[in-house]
């Protein structure tokens, strides 16, 4: 099968005053349908710069970026490590704004013929946010906001969900909740996730493959495969055997 996403000798530099900045350089990979596939390396390395490119948020440099089918390039969703929550809008609101911009051809095509309104009342209930419905951003906990960025995300049917570090603003207990969440719902639609993080444990709980990248300018150092049995658990020899691999690559 062809993979949905083929990134071909990306590489990405900025001005920085009278200076090129290269945040990335030559990076390659590809992404399969339906694969948990998670980006990891040292702070400042690339891995934002990369996911906004993939998320069409940013020019790429040179290289190329390529989706198959080229439709599901308009099926790309986001959720931001800052929550990027719409303050004047309540929770229902935020969550039903993708749709809303789309236009009801969404909820006819992507949803089984569900209402906007429908989808919107399904996330409230699937992430618990129901009681807090009419509630605006500034009312609600980090956790609570993270799952209507989650929500509104997942309201527009993606094909490919992108994260930006999403649980990186999170107390442990609630991360650790908010990736079963996620876990639950890859399970449960089938999309592909491409994730972003910087904690090693988080990366084996949660891919199927692992992208290890250099220091800046980011490079592929390694891309492996995580055989660690679902569901996982991360007191086990080979939880523990991935995450020592994955230490001694990682140059922090």
């Amino acid at each position: 099968m062809e993979p949905i996403l083929t990134v071909k000798n990306l590489s990405k530099a900025f001005l920085n005053g009278q200076q090129e900045l290269h945040a990335l350089e030559d990076v390659s990979f590809s992404v399969e349908r339906g694969e948990f596939f998670v980006v990891i390396g040292p702070s400042g390395c690339g891995k934002s710069t990369l996911l906004r490119i993939l998320a069409g948020l940013q020019h790429s440099g040179k290289g190329s970026v390529v989706f198959s089918p080229h439709e599901a390039v308009e099926r790309r969703a986001m959720v931001f490590q800052s929550f990027a929550l719409f303050p004047w809008l309540t929770v229902r609101q935020n969550i039903g704004f993708g749709l809303a911009m789309e236009g009801d051809i969404v909820g006819n095509k992507r949803h089984g013929g569900k209402s906007d309104q429908e989808i919107v009342e399904f996330y409230l209930e699937d992430l618990g946010l129901k009681d807090f419905a009419d509630h605006y951003p500034r009312e609600l906990s980090g956790g609570m906001k993270q799952r209507v960025g989650l929500a509104r995300a997942l309201a527009v049917d993606p094909e490919i969900l992108l994260m930006d570090e999403p649980f990186s603003q999170l107390d442990a207990f609630t991360a650790k909740t908010l990736r079963n969440e996620v876990l639950k719902t890859w399970h449960r639609e089938k999309m592909t996730v491409i994730m972003v993080t910087h904690l090693i444990e988080e990366a084996v709980e949660l891919a199927d493959r692992i992208l290890v990248m250099t220091s800046r300018p980011g490079k592929v150092e390694a891309i492996l495969n995580n055989s660690v049995p679902r569901p996982r658990n991360e007191r086990t020899p080979e939880f523990w055997d991935l995450e020592d691999k994955l230490s001694e690559i990682i140059k922090f």
